[in-house]
């Protein structure tokens, strides 16, 4: 297990109530990501809480964005019962109070956490892409694809595609980068009929979030999800879900194709790091304090405008 702390030094906050690593010492720590901490309740069920750590380019930041994981989770329980008819989801029927009697270690989870089923995870990530950017973009304009998907020759950045697209990829390990993969090579990982259903769901899951966030003046460019089987070997949606952190959101009434739009996700941050001469490679630089406050004020307002 690799534990965020030990790969960099970390900054402080002046938020008291900013996370960057939880310290829950009455339940077993099963494992820290990029940027959630995962506890073993018992051989059924995780606690997983949502720390306020940022990561870009598969790299985490040395700095906290306050507040983040609780607007995140936030936002991703909300998604979760919007789309609970179109899949099953992997949240479970318990209270924190009853998981964490300990008040001072519950307010490190209160708002920020979910308790969940324990799931097989699938080796793959869900990709459905709306408008062509980010790695799609990199990889049309070098093949005129993306994940093997042939797209018309005059497409712009950030261009709107005739229909969405399925384009999955690997899930890499803490630091490594995820790679882009055909939908044949997700076959060939989780089985054919396994990687149908797992399409058809993530295109209806993307179809539906687009169709409630462009009334809203919201766009969904594209976003990714991820799946576990249950005891009983079905599918089931797990991680989190339509948040900043796996979306590219949009403001509509700006977006054009030919430019990279304005963003209500971590796009602050990356535009800035892209900036330095930086290998995209751990550590990773210490973030200004303008970047972090333009980072929270537009989680904030995706999340107030998608909820409202």
């Amino acid at each position: 297990m690799t534990s965020p702390t030990s790969q960099h030094k970390t900054y402080a906050s002046d938020d008291p109530e900013a996370l960057h690593t939880s310290s829950i010492k009455s339940l077993e720590l099963h494992y820290q990501g990029k940027v959630r901490d995962l506890y073993a309740i018992d051989d059924q069920h995780w606690l997983m809480i949502a720390t306020d750590r940022v990561s870009a380019f598969d790299v985490i930041l040395p700095n906290v964005i306050p507040g983040k994981g609780k607007l995140l989770t936030q936002l991703a329980l909300f998604w979760f019962n919007q789309v609970r008819a179109l899949i099953p989801n992997h949240l479970a029927s318990m209270s924190l109070e009853e998981i964490l009697p300990d008040p001072v270690e519950r307010a490190q989870a209160q708002g920020r956490s979910m308790i969940i089923q324990r799931l097989k995870p699938l080796p793959v990530e869900a990709v459905v892409r709306g408008y062509l950017i980010g790695s799609g973009w990199k990889d049309y304009q070098a093949n005129g694809a993306v994940c093997g998907v042939k797209l018309p020759s005059d497409l712009q950045q950030a261009s709107k595609l005739a229909s969405p697209i399925f384009t999955p990829a690997t899930k890499a390990e803490l630091g490594d980068h995820d790679e882009n993969i055909s939908f044949e090579t997700m076959q060939s990982i989780v089985g054919n009929e396994l990687a149908d259903d797992i399409r058809r769901v993530s295109m209806a899951l993307y179809r539906h979030a687009a169709s409630y966030t462009q009334p809203r003046g919201i766009i969904t460019a594209d976003t990714k999800f991820e799946f576990g089987l249950n005891s009983q070997g079905n599918l089931v949606l797990m991680d989190e879900i339509l948040t900043p952190d796996s979306s590219r959101y949009w403001e509509a009434s700006t977006w054009q194709p030919g430019c990279s739009p304005q963003s209500f996700d971590k796009q602050f941050v990356r535009d800035w790091l892209e900036t330095l001469d930086w290998d995209k490679t751990s550590p990773g630089p210490e973030l200004p304090q303008e970047v972090i406050d333009k980072t929270v004020s537009k989680y904030r307002e995706a999340v107030e405008r998608l909820t409202a």
